[in-house]
């Protein structure tokens, strides 16, 4: 996978969150999980790009790891929002939601992994 093809998987899961907004915001507790939610999924995308601007190779792990932090946190909220059952989004798009934030979640920390490795060779 190249970086512009993860990096447009990375948006289309934080365009995907941002369209929940009218279902989750219906609530005090749906607004709130859907500001932590929206928070993290728009972060990845920011801190992936900054990561492939990176000034050194340890700049770019740090990035990179933060990128990561904010995947697993997003994939967290879904999974929360999906078992809640909070809102009126159907199970088949929270689980694709899901799927989708694991499996960017696995292709950024063996990323992440690589990247260590190669410092370390150095």
């Amino acid at each position: 996978m190249t970086r512009n093809e993860l990096a447009e998987r990375i948006m289309n899961l934080a365009l995907a969150v941002y369209k929940l907004e009218k279902d989750l915001c219906k609530t005090y507790s749906g607004k709130h999980l859907y500001n932590q939610l929206f928070r993290s999924a728009t972060s990845v995308g920011a801190n992936y790009e900054e990561a492939t601007a990176a000034e050194s190779k340890k700049d770019f792990i740090h990035k990179m790891q933060i990128s990561l932090k904010e995947i697993r946190e997003t994939h967290y909220w879904i999974r929360f929002i999906r078992y809640a059952q909070i809102s009126s989004i159907d199970q088949e798009t929270l689980n694709k939601l899901s799927q989708e934030s694991l499996e960017l979640s696995k292709i950024l920390g063996k990323a992440v992994s690589s990247a260590k490795n190669n410092v370390n060779r150095m």
